[in-house]
Formats: structure tokens, C-alpha cells, sequence
């Protein structure tokens, strides 16, 4: 079937007892066994439950993986995959790199003998440069948050695959009905499902989907032992947004394409990230490999003293973090979702005091636009700036 159905019938023929459309939720943490030695395949919530078991065949099957793993957040989902390395370690990972992201790498996993170095993981060179004996893996956002900057999956992965190195794709922003990286050749994808997979700013999970026996072996066995497993409630949650997700994803990608193509002419702003437009320079392999984008973007003012006043002034879209939510979101990168990276490092790569972060949402683009266009015009006139 195509991912559309797929989606829509998520759970809907795994409860052949009782044919529930909706699956149940299996809050029990304990279940009875049979009789000695045996089992009824279910032992501790922990280690399975009959509802997230349902979510990770899922996420499984969209993402064309041989093991999927629920986890209570997608920081969560990333330790439980860093868990695989040991003291000595290294890993290559985007330079445009999520902020939570770093903080768990630098003030936690250093700790332990993990190290990283940051480039630009759609430059060859740059990974070659990069590369180290103890090198073990890499990670990828594509497109990175909030530059939007692209990787090349396919010939990324290669590369890796070549020199015995895993490919870990952070998937978050298009999930896979826009892109699937394990058929270019990923081994590992993971997702902070609070995102577009949920789809409702409620529920916080995470997802890792893996590809080979062994490894999916390993990752269950880290799953387990670690324990930072989605509970049923928001297993649930996670499955019945997912449902709506080639829908909403169509629209989030047609909104904001039509955001980022009216922001581009308006006097406030000097440049606008999106990889739909084609002066981006990853635009022609994002259209080689994805068939959509998301609603996320960013856009930099012409001056740093319009940030606050076009903060205050939005209405309809929230100046909140997060994103992928059916509600428009704005965010000031710089000192809220990568604050944590050290301001030299974040200046270095366009993250500065004019770059504005949009999660573009559901809702009538012409109602977006239009509350873009008061705010930004409202900083002007607040500034005298452009």
C-alpha cells in the first residue's frame, strides 16, 4: 500500500480478539505467565508492551527498517543509539547541529570518553578531514535546524559504509513519508517524534528504526537495559497523530513554501533559509532525495534590534519553542534551542542576533502571512530600521 494508507490504518487490524480500529491501551507493566517456562510473550512493560510494540512495527515498516524502538523523548532516543559506543570513541556530526543535541554530546558524553567534531557533513573533504582512527560513526541532520543545510545521503553513506563507519540520519524534520534515509543507505534513523510525527505539541517521544540483525540486537538490548521506553498512554498518542501525518505534511510543506517565497521580497529581511527555494544551495539534492519539505524554516532580519518587537507582535503564530505542531510557532534560535552552543561557534555558522526560526503550521497561509506582515512592519516602524 502506499505510506498514505499505511498511515491511516495504523493499528487498525492489530487486535484480531476484539477488531478494535483504534488498538488498545495496554497499561498493565506485569503480565501473568502461563505456566512455568512459559510466556505469553509479554514479561515487563520495560522490556515489551503490546501497544508500543504496535508503534515501533510501525515506524519499522515506514521507515524500511528491521527493528524500531520507542523512547520517552528524542534526547532519550540519542542516548539510547550513543550507548553504543564505548570510552575512546569518535563520531563526525553536522556542524548546523540541534542544541540539545550538543549539550548531550559535550557536557555529557565527553564525559564518558565520547568525542565529536563538527562539520558540514555534505562536504567529502570536510568528512575526510575529519576522520580519525577511533572514528565509529556518523551523524546527520539533513536538513540541519535551523540553517537548513543539506547532506547527500546516498553518497554520504557510501562513503561511510566504505571506511566501516555507522550512518545515523536524525529524520525529525521530514519524516519518512518525505524521506526515507535508510534506503540511501543509512543504518540507523532516529526521530523526535514530539515533532511531526506527533503533530499536536502533546505527547513527548522519541524513535530509533535500525537496519541488520546485529544491530537491531544491540539497539534492543540498549533499549531495554537502559529503560528510557515510551509508555503505552503516549504510545498511543504518538499512533493516532501519526495518522493525519501525509496530510498535515502536505500542508506544512505547501504553507511554508509560500511563507518563504513572500518573506524573500519583504524589505525586513535579508535572507530566507528554505531548501524548497532554488537559490538554496542544497536544493537540487533535496529534490534528488525527498519528496517534500517541512514546515520548518528560518529567516534572518536586516537588523538585530527587530528581533524583539517582531516577537511581541505576532499573534496568531506563538513565540514558542519547538516545532512540527499543527500551530505556526516562531523561535529566536540564538538563545533558546541553541543556546547551549558556545556563541563563537554559533556566529561561525550563521546562528546570530537577526536569524528567526519558523515551525510554519496548518492553518490558512494567507492568515500566517498576514501576521508576518503586521509584525514585521510594526519593527520597522518601532526601529526606523530598512
Amino acid at each position: 500500500m502506499n505510506i498514505e494508507s499505511r498511515l491511516a490504518q495504523i493499528g487498525s487490524n492489530c487486535d484480531p480478539d476484539t477488531g478494535a480500529v483504534s488498538f488498545p491501551i495496554y497499561h498493565a507493566t506485569v503480565f501473568r505467565h502461563p505456566r512455568l517456562g512459559q510466556s505469553t510473550g509479554y514479561d515487563y512493560s520495560r522490556t515489551k508492551n503490546p501497544t508500543r510494540e504496535v508503534l515501533e512495527r510501525t515506524a519499522a515498516e515506514l521507515e524500511g527498517g528491521d527493528g524500531g524502538f520507542a523512547c520517552s523523548s528524542g534526547m532519550a532516543a540519542l542516548q539510547t543509539v550513543f550507548a553504543l559506543f564505548s570510552q575512546g570513541d569518535h563520531l563526525i556530526v553536522s556542524l548546523d547541529l540541534y542544541g540539545g543535541t550538543y549539550r548531550l554530546l559535550e557536557q555529557v558524553m565527553r564525559r564518558f570518553g565520547l568525542t565529536a567534531s563538527y562539520v558540514d557533513t555534505g562536504d567529502l573533504k570536510a568528512l575526510e578531514g575529519a576522520l580519525r582512527p577511533e572514528t565509529k560513526a556518523l551523524l546527520i541532520e539533513t536538513p540541519t535546524n535551523p540553517l537548513m543545510m543539506i547532506t547527500d545521503l546516498a553518497k554520504v553513506s557510501a562513503w561511510a559504509a566504505e571506511r566501516g563507519l555507522l550512518t545515523i540520519v536524525d529524520n525529525t524534520l521530514l519524516t519518512p513519508y518525505f524521506q526515507r534515509p535508510i534506503e540511501l543507505g543509512a543504518d540507523i534513523v532516529v526521530h523526535s517524534a514530539t515533532k511531526y510525527l506527533g503533530g499536536h505539541n502533546d505527547v513527548l517521544a522519541g524513535l530509533i528504526v535500525s537496519k541488520g540483525r546485529e544491530l537491531t540486537e544491540r539497539l534492543a538490548f540498549l533499549h531495554n537495559a537502559i529503560g528510557a521506553v515510551l509508555s503505552p498512554q503516549d504510545s498511543w498518542l504518538l499512533m493516532r497523530g501519526m495518522k493525519t501525518l501525509a496530510l498535515r505534511m502536505e500542508r506544512h510543506c505547501e504553507n511554508a513554501l509560500r511563507i518563504a517565497r513572500w518573506l524573500k521580497g519583504h524589505p525586513a529581511v535579508e535572507t530566507v533559509y528554505h531548501p524548497g527555494l532554488p537559490e538554496h544551495p542544497g536544493y537540487e539534492v533535496q529534490r534528488r532525495q525527498a519528496t517534500g519539505n517541512s514546515g520548518l524554516f528560518s529567516f534572518r532580519v536586516k537588523d538585530a534590534r527587530m528581533v524583539e518587537p517582531v516577537l511581541r507582535n505576532i499573534r496568531l503564530i506563538a513565540f514558542a519553542e519547538s516545532m512540527g505542531g499543527v500551530e505556526s510557532l516562531m523561535t529566536f534560535p540564538a538563545v533558546q534551542t541553541h543556546a547551549d552552543i558556545p556563541e563563537h561557534v554559533r556566529r561561525a555558522i550563521g546562528v546570530d542576533d537577526r536569524l528567526l526560526r519558523l515551525s510554519v503550521g496548518i492553518e490558512h497561509v494567507d492568515d500566517l502571512i498576514a501576521d508576518l506582515e503586521q509584525a514585521l512592519d510594526a519593527a520597522m516602524r518601532e526601529t526606523g530600521a530598512a
